[in-house]
């Protein structure tokens, strides 16, 4: 598995090309809105993109997923409880999606995707885990977590969600949806947003 990264659009968000080098087999994470960067990098590449999966509803992740999709004859993933979100925060995120639920693999050629549904900033906040790397979308960043006053967000939730993510066994790889990669150990003992939340459990 490899993974290509690109922070695009109109709010900096990052996105994520997981692939296989020997099929081409491509997903594409959070695509953002600006698809021409990540459609440039997915040519360049040579991929063949099987599905594009989105951690939560918001435009800034996904308002161009669809024009990704179409062009690759794939569908959109993405959790159905972010789908009552309010217009203004979801633009252009496709109105027909696959739904994906906690728990949940899926599997794209051989490319394998755990959902881990983490509500907080949005409902349907979802990470994903792939092997040792983690996409933690707007749940889980660099010292830091996602935001919690938009119409949708919980801090109670998102407390629970970054509990359940310190307790998930062994230590990944953390691609978040805005700022630098990271670990989850790191984040474990130096986000003072995950040691509240722990306090609080």
């Amino acid at each position: 598995m490899k993974i290509t990264q690109l922070t695009a659009g109109s709010i900096g968000t990052n996105c994520y090309v997981v692939y296989c080098e020997d099929s081409k087999a491509a997903v594409v994470i959070d695509p953002s809105d600006e698809a021409a960067l990540a459609q440039a990098r997915i040519e360049s590449l040579g991929l063949k993109v099987k599905a594009v999966l989105l951690t939560h509803g918001h435009f800034d992740h996904g308002g161009e997923a669809a024009r990704i999709a179409d062009s690759a004859g794939a569908s959109v993933w993405m959790h159905p409880a972010d789908k009552a979100l309010p217009s203004w925060l979801t633009h252009g995120v496709p109105a027909t999606t696959r739904d994906i639920a906690d728990g949940e693999t899926l599997d794209f050629d051989g490319l394998r995707f755990t959902v881990i549904h983490t509500p907080g900033h949005t409902p349907g906040s979802v990470c994903f885990r792939c092997g040792d790397s983690l996409f933690a979308g707007d749940t889980l960043f660099a010292g830091s977590c996602g935001r919690t006053d938009l119409p949708g967000g919980s801090w109670k939730d998102m407390s629970a969600s970054l509990r359940r993510l310190a307790a998930l066994e062994g230590d990944f790889a953390v691609y978040p949806g805005h700022g630098e990669t990271t670990t989850l150990a790191i984040e474990r003992t130096e986000n003072p947003y995950l040691q509240m939340a722990l306090k609080q459990g």
